[in-house]
Formats: structure tokens, C-alpha cells, sequence
């Protein structure tokens, strides 16, 4: 899943998982009320397999693959894999020139080594000390005296101005990483503090912005210099800030006692400080000179797709999209991260239901559409590639049903759904119904603050008018058991080269969702009609084909 940030696009949130323990109707357990599965449902339940699954999870995280890297051999390597596959399954090619690959350009940015941070005479050490928030804006070699002013907060309204009485004009500022004690994040997010405070720095001409934690945040700075010291890819074409906005960068805790060094005052003490409603800017007494150099290349990866036709003859010129990324972070600095639960799992699971629909006796009236999208990880680029250059007539794709997850669903026996998205057509019903005939509870979003819906390749699609899905599984059991779960793995394996199959997986889960996905695929392909948009929803004016920007939800 790809990482976000409420100013860039990559810190990640918790998703925070209720569950609730029911029976599931093919173990024979009773079902809950809802419509019971056909018999061409039954079969093509019966016809995902555990086993199938598992192979071909452990073979897109095994090291063969090497990461699935989006521009790296291990990617190409995955692609080729995934594209025999559906050639094995009857699947019809969907790519570029009769083939099942559809080619994305990206640009590939790597710092180099003449890329500095030195502050007075002491030089921090890039990728450990700190990293620069991703820009693609070129080149910087900038200095200036450093001047710290806490959380930066400018308020007429509640009396608070921390940068008042400095010019900021060629300064190097060095900020806390938000929000205050006391503030709440929700509303901090709400009101777009950290964008506004940014905006209101680059506006003063500030030299550089160094931001530092406070020991409080969630998602600290040592977390984030390990995403923004690795190799960055966007589109070929896409446009980076502006030349005149200056680097951004994060520095550690450790690195951060160099900055106040010779201030008078401790890093500690100047946090305190910064905590006062009374706080007025610190001269840091230091120069600090900051070099950002970048190599840049261009490297190509490849979206997957493939399509099996459906059986009615009008309705198979319309398609249900299945959709999943492959790529993970690849092969770097001596390290492989196998993204073996974000996201190899859901890619099997997604190649289990085409392997499905390819053998049953009854084929769907509508078509159906696999994709395994690459380059997800740093902006969703595949599917927003895919999604601008459809492969198939974008007004007559009927939805996107899409799995991307940290793995929630080898926890147990999946026993509760989350459909991201559901609340806003009428998808969301359907949903509820296939997951009755399995004895699984459908919940809402459970951290709507989060805003997950938007973070992985289904928005691609909704930004087209298509109405879209997510699905996410999770066990029964105390919620709190499995938050802290979610929570002690990301800080140790998301992302990360700890992220390998377990022992310890539980394959049912997957199965379990590979179910639910199929037979709500092949549900909305039988229907006479196409999933709607609610008329409550804000995304009911936007049709499909939508060419028109959507704006964020306020």
C-alpha cells in the first residue's frame, strides 16, 4: 500500500480493524441472512484453492523476484511471470501490440554522493541523519544561518506567531514536526496546518526547511528518512514543485542535537520551550550548507493485463476490473524488500480468481479484466497510467474491484470485510449481500480520518467515474489484539525487508477474500445493469469516462 502524507504522498496511517466472530457458510457453519450462493457461485468458490494462493504468493516474494522493483530487473522478471499466467488461464492479451504488457515510462531520481548536510563543521550522514522529502525539482546547494521556530504556528485569532521578530529570508529553518501537544491531529489535518505553516516558510523566502520530531509523533522522522533516502520514481511527464521552492528535509533525533549545539540550549530544552504559547524564534547560532544532487534516468515497468470475454452478447463489450499492484520497493543498497504481504498476497489473490473464472462451466456475461499494476508504491502510477490510457473502453467499465492490505487477513479465519468505498454506490449492497451467504461482517471505514479509500489504485478509477472497491479481511478477536499487531509489524517489517511469508499465516483468510472478490465480480457481471454511483455519494456527477479534476474531500 502506498505511503501518504498529508503534505507529499508517502507516510502511511494504521488501519484500525473491529472484528467480530461468525460462521462461515462453505465450512458448513450457518449462514447469516442474505442471498444464498447459486450453484455457479458454489463452484467457482470451490474452485480458489489454499494451495493455489500460497504457491503463488511465495513465488512473487521469493528472492527469484527480487523485490518486484518497478524499473528493476525483479519487476520485469514479476510482470513476465504474471503475464504467463494469465496465458495459462486462456486470459486474452490486453497490453501494448497484442501483447499482455503495457509499457509505463517513469523517471528514475537517485541521490548521489556528493549530496551533503553539513552543520558548522559537523557533517550528518545521508539515509541516517537525515533525507530530503522528494521534490523533482532539481538541484539545490543552499546555506544560511539556522533559526528554530518550534511548530511554526502564525495565529492572530489565539495570540501565537513562533516565527515573529525574524526575518526568515535566506535563513536555514528548522522546525518541529506537528501538531503542538494538545492540539488534536484530526482537526489539525482538517485545517491543513502543515500545508498552511509550509506555505507561509517558502512565502518568506526561507533558504531550507529542516524539520525534526518532537518524540511524540506517531510517525517519526527516523521513519520517514528511511522512504525518502531510497530511489524516487514518478511519470515521465509529471511536474515536480516549483524550481523556487527550497528542499525540505527531515533529520533524526540524533541528528538533531548537532543543530542545537552551539544554540546555548539543549534539543530537549528547546522543545520545551517550543511547547509556550509566549515561544519566540531561537537563533541556532550555526551555519548549516545543504547540497541536494540527483541523478536521473529513464526506466520503463510494465502494467499486466489480460481480460476473459463474457458470454452475453451485449453485455461482454462491458468489463469488471480486477485489480492489484505487483511492485514492491525491489532490490537497494544490499537489501531486497519482498513485499510478500503489501502486496505479492493480494496479486495471488487477485490471479486465483482469474485462474477461477478461467475454469468454471458457467462464464460471465460481462468481461472481466486482470490487472497487475506496477509502480503503486510511489503515487499509484500504473493505475493512474492505465486508467488515462484504458485498454479497454473506460465508459464501459462497469467497476474496479481492487485488493492492496498489510496482510490483516493471514491473522485468522477471515470473519470481517472492509469494502473502501462502499458508502459511496451500490457496490457497497452488494457487497453486504455476498458477504452474508459467507457469515462475514461488512464494517465501515474505521478510520475515516485516514482516509484510505484514496491511497490505493481503486481511486484511480474512481477519478474516472467508475465506482470502485476495495476489500480488506480481517479476524475475529478484541480489536485492540490486532491494532497492536498492525502496529508492531509496521514498525518493524512494512516496507521493509522484513516482509516475507510466515510460518505463521493463516491461508484461510486469503482464500476467504478471493471468494468474496470473485463472486461480487461475477455478481456485478450478471447484473443488467452497471453499479451506480449513490445519489448521496459526491462522487454521483461524475460519469464514466470523467476527464474533470475531483476535488479533495473537505
Amino acid at each position: 500500500m502506498k505511503k501518504t502524507l498529508y503534505f507529499s504522498r508517502y507516510l502511511t496511517a494504521f488501519w484500525l480493524i473491529a472484528a467480530f466472530a461468525t460462521g462461515t457458510l462453505i465450512q458448513g457453519q450457518a449462514a447469516a441472512p442474505g442471498r444464498a450462493l447459486s450453484a455457479a457461485e458454489t463452484e467457482l468458490a470451490e474452485t480458489i484453492t489454499i494451495s493455489s494462493i500460497k504457491v503463488m504468493t511465495a513465488a512473487l516474494a521469493s528472492p527469484e523476484m527480487e523485490g518486484r522493483g518497478t524499473g528493476q530487473p525483479g519487476g520485469d522478471r514479476a510482470a513476465a511471470w504474471i503475464a504467463d499466467k494469465f496465458k495459462s488461464y486462456g486470459l486474452k492479451p490486453l497490453g501494448d501490440k497484442g501483447s499482455y504488457l503495457q509499457k509505463v515510462e517513469f523517471k528514475e531520481t537517485t541521490a548521489t554522493q556528493d549530496t551533503s548536510f553539513l552543520v558548522g563543521d559537523q557533517m550528518l550522514v545521508y539515509g541516517v541523519d537525515y533525507g530530503f522529502l522528494p521534490q523533482n525539482n532539481g538541484n539545490k546547494n543552499v546555506s544560511g544561518e539556522m533559526v528554530f521556530v518550534s511548530y511554526g504556528v502564525q495565529s492572530k485569532q489565539a495570540g501565537i506567531n513562533m516565527v515573529e521578530g525574524v526575518d526568515l529570508s535566506g535563513k536555514v529553518v528548522v522546525m518541529t514536526q506537528g501538531p503542538p501537544p494538545g492540539f488534536p491531529e484530526p482537526e489539525w489535518d482538517k485545517q491543513k496546518a502543515n500545508m498552511l505553516i509550509l506555505m507561509s516558510l517558502v512565502s518568506a523566502r526561507a533558504a531550507a526547511i529542516v524539520i525534526i520530531g518532537d518524540g511524540e509523533n506517531e510517525h517519526p522522522p527516523e521513519e520517514l528518512i528511511s522512504y525518502f533516502s531510497r530511489r524516487q520514481l514518478s511519470l515521465g511527464d509529471e511536474q515536480g514543485y516549483p524550481p523556487q521552492v527550497p528542499p525540505f528535509i527531515y533529520v533524526s533525533g540524533a541528528g538533531a542535537e548537532n543543530l542545537f549545539a552551539k544554540s546555548g540550549i539543549t534539543l530537549k530544552q528547546a522543545l520545551e520551550q517550543g511547547t509556550s504559547r509566549a515561544f519566540k524564534p531561537v537563533d541556532l547560532k550555526q551555519k548549516a550548507k545543504i547540497v541536494a544532487k540527483y541523478e536521473s534516468k529513464k526506466v520503463t515497468s510494465s502494467n499486466v493485463v489480460g481480460y476473459l470475454e463474457g458470454s452475453d452478447p451485449k453485455l461482454k463489450s462491458e468489463a469488471v476490473v480486477f485489480s492489484a499492484h505487483y511492485d514492491a520497493y525491489g532490490k537497494e543498497n544490499g537489501k531486497t524488500y519482498f513485499g510478500a504481504a503489501d502486496n505479492a498476497l493480494g496479486t495471488a489473490e487477485m490471479l486465483a480468481v482469474a485462474e477461477a473464472f478461467s475454469k468454471v462451466s458457467q462464464k460471465p456475461k460481462r468481461s472481466l479484466v486482470f490487472i497487475a499494476v506496477t509502480g503503486e508504491e510511489y503515487g499509484l502510477y500504473g493505475s493512474k497510467y492505465w486508467a488515462k490510457n484504458p485498454t479497454w473502453d473506460v465508459k464501459k467499465v462497469a467497476a474496479d474491484l481492487n485488493l492492496d492490505g498489510i496482510g490483516t487477513e493471514v491473522y485468522g479465519p477471515v470473519k470481517t470485510i472492509v469494502g473502501y468505498g462502499g458508502e459511496h454506490s451500490t457496490l457497497g449492497a452488494m457487497l453486504e449481500d455476498v458477504a452474508k451467504a459467507y457469515g462475514v461482517n461488512v464494517i465501515p471505514d474505521p478510520m475515516p480520518d485516514e482516509k484510505v479509500f484514496y491511497r490505493s489504485d481503486h481511486y484511480s478509477f474512481v477519478e474516472r467515474g467508475i465506482p470502485s472497491l476495495m476489500l480488506l479481511g480481517a479476524p475475529a478477536g478484541d480489536k485492540e489484539v490486532w491494532i497492536k499487531r498492525i502496529k508492531d509489524w509496521e514498525k518493524t517489517d512494512y516496507h521493509q525487508p522484513g516482509d516475507v511469508v510466515q510460518p505463521t499465516w493463516v491461508w484461510e483468510g486469503p482464500e476467504t477474500v478471493a471468494e468474496v472478490m470473485a463472486i461480487l465480480g461475477g455478481r456485478i457481471s450478471e447484473n443488467a445493469d452497471m453499479p451506480s454511483w449513490l445519489p448521496s455519494s459526491r462522487f454521483s456527477k461524475f460519469e464514466r469516462g470523467n476527464t474533470k479534476e475531483i476535488p479533495e474531500e473537505k
